[in-house]
Order: structure tokens, then C-alpha cells, then sequence
């Protein structure tokens, strides 16, 4: 009922669960490990239109794709019309969907007139959105929060100026900029948005289990739900939330024995891509959270996030899950 394929422009996704954009975390060994588990559509971490225009390589490596399988959304973020017309016509030679974040409360981003601080200024946001669409080759999404604060509300006068301007779908936060992630996400506004634009409407915010991700799909009406931070130590999640949506039964969770083994192949992948020394000290974030609910986790985290060799790592990880 709440499971199906998902349109973007011309792009169809075999279903309209999504991996959100996270910065730092969805790199490409993440995005092929929660690949395994069926999403419809994965994206890159957030790149800044001023790298891409410079040339920057760093930046290039958060884009690095091979092997992956696809479709794959690629988001950049920016507050020039002009750099970010440049950054999509380069980065959709590449992508399968463009994206564009207008929703990001970091402050080092914020400060510079990026992410979420374009919604204090929808002229600009609208300017933004014409010159990515008109120069990019793939459609083009836009990802914004409900608004800056609880008196800047701006989620449905956005959504309008995205679908007047070309934008292939959207997808809503529902929460302002001075939340950050705090407060319970608001359903509301994202039913709003839903309500008001005929362009696909993805639904972001607190969908961390199965119940969460009914209740978001059957309260708002979304096309789409857009899972992130539940996702890590969790790639399973995608698969879980499809198979209750379809048969309304929950799936177990895996044994640890499973768990060890996507464990060890997200270490393999990052060493594969990242080389030994740069992954191991990335793979700590996603470390503490795979063992979340394991027996001295506390006890553990502080040891994993001591240690700089996979061999070490795997041991250690192969002693808790077989404990």
C-alpha cells in the first residue's frame, strides 16, 4: 500500500525509500552496505558548489561512485546562483538526481549563507533553484526544513517556488533551523507541503523503526520517506521498513553473527576505498553505533575509539558479537 515505485523527473525508483545525505557518514562504503538492503535511492554527503567550481580534489572524492550501484543522488550546497548553475552542470554529468540542501543548520555552514540560511531569504533560494535547474542534465530535488525558527515558517511558500521553478521533488524536514534535531519532528507542516504542491513530497524526520515510518507515511500522505540517522549501525532498516509496510509483520532482528558480517564488510569497503589508516579512524562513528544494545557497549566505544588497525578492529569486534 505505502511501498511503490517512485517517479523523479524521468527517473523511476524501485521504491520510494530514500538514504538521506549526511555529511561525513554517507560516504561510498556506507552507501553500498545500506544498498544491500534495498533503499530506492542513496545519496552522497552534502559538496560545496565553491569546491566544485575551484576544482577542489577532496571534494571530488566525496563523489566517487565506482562500483555502486545505482541510481545515486548527488547534493551540493551554495548561496551563489552562479557557482551553484556551475556545480550542477559538472556534477549531474555524473549523478542520476541532483540535489539541492537547503535545509543544513551547521553553524560553519550557516555562517557562510548556505544550507538553512536561504530560508531567510526566499528571492535568493528561488534564484538558487533556476540556475541549478537550468544547468543541470538530471532532475533536480530540493531537501529545506520547515522554516528558520517557529516565526519564520516558510516550508509551503518554498515548496511553491520549487515546483514554479522546475524542481523534480522535494523533500521536507520537519523541523526549523534553531531545532537542529532536537523537538519531536512536525507532521503537520509536512502534511501541509504535501498538500499544497503536485510535485513528489518526501517525508524526513524521526522515522527511526517501522511504526515511525507508517505513521509519517499515513499521517502526512508523503510519496516518499527519507530516512538518515537512524540508518547507522542499522542498514537494515530499509529492508525492515519494507517488509512490515507490505505484509504488516516485523522481520527479526539480525543475529550478531549477521550483524558482524555487514559489519566486516563496511570495514572492508572503507579500507578498500579510504586506505587502511584514514578508514579505520572514519569507521568509528559508525562503530559505536553498530554496537549499540551490546553487552559493556560504554566500556567498548572507548576502546574502539583507540583503535587505529583493521586487524585490531576486527578482533575486538569478533570477541563482543561472539561474547
Amino acid at each position: 500500500m505505502y511501498i511503490k515505485k517512485l517517479k523523479i523527473g524521468e527517473k523511476e525508483l524501485e521504491n520510494n525509500l530514500i538514504l538521506a545525505p549526511m555529511a561525513g557518514i554517507t560516504d561510498l562504503p556506507f552507501r553500498r552496505v545500506c544498498k544491500r538492503f534495498n533503499p530506492g535511492l542513496v545519496c552522497t554527503e552534502m559538496v560545496s558548489s565553491k569546491a566544485i567550481y575551484y576544482n577542489d580534489e577532496k571534494t571530488k572524492l566525496l563523489l566517487k561512485t565506482n562500483k555502486e550501484k545505482r541510481p545515486i543522488s548527488m547534493q551540493i550546497f551554495g548561496s551563489d546562483p552562479e557557482t551553484m548553475g556551475y556545480a550542477a552542470k559538472e556534477v549531474s554529468k555524473i549523478a542520476d538526481i541532483l540535489d539541492i540542501n537547503m535545509g543544513c543548520p551547521a553553524p560553519k555552514v550557516v555562517k557562510n549563507g548556505d544550507g538553512s540560511k536561504l530560508l531567510r531569504d526566499l528571492p535568493k533560494a528561488k534564484e538558487i533553484i533556476k540556475a541549478v535547474v537550468a544547468n543541470s542534465e538530471v532532475p533536480v530535488t530540493l531537501k529545506f526544513r520547515k522554516g528558520w525558527d517557529e516565526k519564520n515558517i516558510v516550508a509551503c511558500e518554498l515548496a511553491k517556488i520549487a515546483e514554479e521553478s522546475g524542481i523534480a521533488a522535494i523533500t521536507i524536514h520537519g523541523r526549523t533551523r534553531e531545532d537542529f534535531y532536537g523537538n519531536v519532528v512536525d507532521l503537520d507542516i509536512i502534511k501541509q507541503v504535501k498538500e499544497t504542491v503536485k510535485i513528489p513530497v518526501i517525508g524526513n524526520g524521526d522515522i527511526k523503526d517501522e511504526e515511525t515510518a507508517l505513521k509519517m507515511f499515513e499521517y502526512t500522505g508523503v510519496d516518499g520517506i527519507m530516512i538518515g540517522r537512524a540508518s547507522m549501525g542499522n542498514p537494515w532498516i530499509f529492508r525492515n521498513i519494507i517488509h512490515f509496510l507490505e505484509t504488516g509483520e516485523k522481520l527479526p532482528q539480525p543475529t550478531n553473527e549477521e550483524k558482524l558480517k555487514i559489519i566486516k564488510e563496511h570495514i572492508d569497503l572503507a579500507v578498500e576505498t579510504k586506505g587502511e589508516i584514514v578508514a579505520i579512524k572514519e569507521l568509528r562513528k559508525h562503530m559505536v553505533c553498530y554496537i549499540r544494545g551490546i553487552k559493556d557497549a560504554t566500556k567498548m566505544r572507548e576502546y574502539i575509539n583507540k583503535i587505529d588497525t583493521k586487524k585490531e578492529l576486527v578482533e575486538k569486534l569478533e570477541e563482543m558479537f561472539r561474547n
